[in-house]
């Protein structure tokens, strides 16, 4: 490690600027391939709500478990900063394989649009991601250490300030990235058929991670590199062991006790490693209740995003995305940080209190506890609007009179008329064991039964004579997917046509019959309808009404009186309607949660920290958002529930209890400074001073409270 001076600008190394901008670029790549990954497993993989939150929260787990291995790499081996460039390689060729597996026509060989095989994109998509969590979580601890390092001895203010300026970049690559991406997205694009833009909305992030490899690389010369100082946690491993071994070895009586079970090391290990692994000890015990506060926050991107889904983004004149939503998060961690730095921890030590690290923290907690309960009451209302879908053995049936003259309909205990072109008022719901059949009759006629209903499926029954019918399987169970809308058309005319809506096509909707569903974006849909049957002096050009979010609509083509084609809209499911700006709320006390409880965890990591074990404490911190993770998805599996707003609720209390915990643990916990016990220990080794030193200095007020 060189003894020059170091460039600084604003009393700040300027070193650490190229730290930043490496963070923002690469938290850009992660965030904009996140945000829309759950979607990607939904729209393009086909996979269900289920699994595409198991596999997604999996794969956020793994990203925050390999710091473990990039933390050993970096303070036994190769040093933070190689560290960094090898795995930000390994990175960049994950968000490289997973953009090449979203491309549509990879397998696409005979060009219908759909895959040949889907196993293949699964395969790259696996693979791209086990690379990305490898890259993102190897590099993870050792990047914000790394900008610790940069500052020297009485520098601790500037450290505290890059922390908030580090995560504040954090937050606006995110930002950036969970707006960006998604409208990628939305494009079309592809060789033989256009589909949503995935291989775009995958590569931009890929293009954004290898310019952080770039800018770190260029700061190269002015970075401060700490040397790796051999396998540190393997001889802390080794220590530990020995100290238990030792403490069984010796559980008699009549050996004295000693004042810290560590201390049973101290025949074999020296006093300066058992005092540094009892400071990352007590700091890890303290880590134990963490993972409840990540298995909330993670959810912003599977069970928030998935919610948002099932409501309405238009905003005003803004229309959102339901994936877009993530973005809030960003945007208030970006007006909050500053606000929390400059206003409100200032003001609260004027007024005397003092709001240590280990307070903020418990805070925070309790913040994101009471935005589940917002969701919780957020889900409640979205459900008073959602439509009943049928049940294990239910059938639901609405018909619809496509004929010139009026139909009977005789439902078990109810008979109803429709007039030509009318349909019942809405999808019915029977018990299949109790509905023996649906008979169908015009004035004059004999009724005929209808039977071929399938249970647990809507139906529409198409009907225009007295013996003429056709069931058609609606195929739509819950709300389209991704706020889509689902639209079907049915053919009264006497032959086949086809449709074009956008890029999607209707193809050979045979005569007195429905295509099945196709679905879209919000905003109003030109279609054209081929059809021979069309006279030359009719358009077949038309335009839907405005589609909004999550709703489906029959459009049922007939013949006017002057021989044209007209379009009639039969409205299937309802738009939502619930605005997704009622998710706010739950957003703002999530973030607020997030800059007391993230922020101030990442310096308290640091601070508390020997200086050889900075990555590994760091990679302590990152390892409690993985085990949130596998919280969510034991929660999530083992407890079916039956509504969501239960789920949020369990997960609202469980945070609670837990935050409790913390506060009383935290009540405990005394504030070092890693660097006064060191230099203690290194004045003691050069004096030869035979006595022990007190390994915990007490810190002055002024520290304790800055902590």
């Amino acid at each position: 490690m060189g003894t020059f001076s170091r460039p600084s600008c604003f009393g700040y190394p300027v070193s650490i600027f190229f730290i930043v901008i490496n963070e923002f670029c690469e938290r850009f790549s992660y965030y904009g391939m996140r945000a829309i990954l759950i979607l990607y497993f939904q729209s393009f993989l086909h996979w269900n709500d289920n699994l595409s939150t198991a596999i997604y929260h999996t794969f956020v787990a793994l990203c925050y478990l390999t710091p473990i291995l990039g933390a050993l790499i970096a303070d036994s081996w190769l040093g933070k900063f190689k560290t960094i460039v090898s795995l930000s390689i390994v990175y960049t060729i994950g968000q490289v394989v997973i953009a090449v597996s979203s491309i549509n026509d990879l397998v696409d060989f005979n060009h219908d649009g759909n895959p040949d095989n889907i196993s293949v994109h699964v395969a790259l998509s696996m693979v791209g991601l086990a690379l990305i969590a490898l890259g993102t979580g190897g590099i993870k601890p050792c990047v914000s250490a790394f900008g610790g390092d940069q500052f020297e001895k009485g520098q601790e203010k500037q450290r505290n300030r890059f922390f908030s300026i580090f995560y504040l970049a954090i937050n606006a690559g995110s930002l950036l990235s969970t707006i960006i991406t998604p409208m990628l997205r939305v494009q079309e694009c592809g060789i033989h058929s256009k589909k949503a833009c995935y291989p775009l909305a995958f590569g931009v992030p890929a293009a954004l991670m290898a310019v952080s490899l770039i800018v770190f690389v260029i700061g190269s010369g002015m970075y401060k590199k700490v040397q790796p100082q051999g396998n540190v946690m393997a001889k802390v491993a080794r220590c530990i062991g020995f100290a238990i071994k030792n403490r069984v070895r010796h559980r008699s009586k009549k050996f004295p006790k000693r004042e810290h079970w560590l201390d049973w090391a101290n025949e074999k290990y020296d006093e300066q490693l058992i005092s540094q692994i009892k400071m990352v000890t007590r700091v890890m015990f303290l880590y134990i209740p963490l993972p409840m506060f990540w298995a909330l926050f993670d959810q912003q991107g599977s069970r928030w995003t998935l919610q948002a889904t099932t409501m309405n983004g238009k905003i005003g004149i803004i229309e959102i995305q339901p994936d877009q939503m993530q973005t809030v998060n960003a945007i208030l961690i970006v007006i909050l940080v500053p606000i929390m730095d400059a206003v409100v921890y200032p003001l609260i030590a004027k007024c005397g209190f003092n709001f240590t690290s280990l307070k903020k923290m418990t805070v925070g907690m309790f913040l994101a506890s009471m935005a589940f309960v917002a969701a919780a009451i957020v889900q409640v209302e979205i459900e008073k609007t959602l439509p009943v879908f049928p049940k294990g053995n239910e059938v639901q049936i609405k018909v619809l009179n496509i004929g010139n003259d009026s139909m009977n309909i005789y439902f078990p205990g109810k008979t109803e008329i429709l007039n030509p072109m009318h349909q019942t008022s809405d999808f019915m719901t029977f018990s299949a064991d109790k509905l023996t059949s649906i008979n169908i009759s015009s004035t004059g006629s004999p009724p005929t039964p209808v039977k071929d209903f399938e249970q647990g499926h809507r139906h529409i029954l198409l009907v225009w004579a007295p013996n003429k019918y056709q069931v058609v399987k609606d195929g739509l169970n819950q709300k389209p997917e991704n706020g889509k809308n689902g639209i079907r058309f049915v053919n009264t005319l006497a032959e086949s046509f086809s449709v074009t809506m956008g890029e999607e096509i209707y193809e050979n909707v045979t005569s007195h019959n429905a295509s099945e569903y196709h679905f879209f974006s919000s905003g109003r849909k030109s279609f054209t309808i081929n059809s021979s049957e069309i006279a030359q002096h009719c358009g077949n050009e038309f335009e839907t009404s405005y589609l909004g979010f999550g709703s489906a609509y029959t459009y049922v083509i007939t013949r006017k009186d002057n021989g044209c084609l007209e379009p009639i809209v039969v409205e299937d499911i309802s738009p939502n309607t619930v605005s997704m700006a009622l998710q706010i709320p739950q957003y703002f006390l999530l973030t607020c949660g997030e800059v007391v409880f993230s922020v101030t965890g990442l310096e308290f990591s640091y601070s508390q920290a020997p200086s050889n074990m900075k990555s590994v404490l760091q990679a302590g911190w990152l390892l409690t958002v993985a085990a949130g993770n596998f919280i969510v998805l034991i929660v999530a599996g083992a407890g079916s529930f039956s509504e969501q707003w239960a789920e949020y609720v369990l997960f609202a209390g469980l945070l609670l209890v837990v935050s409790v915990i913390f506060a009383i643990m935290a009540r405990f916990y005394t504030y070092v400074s890693p660097a006064e016990i060191e230099a203690q220990f290194d004045m003691d080794e050069k004096k030869k001073y035979p006595e022990e030193s007190n390994p915990y200095p007490k810190l002055d007020s002024d520290l304790q409270t800055q902590l």
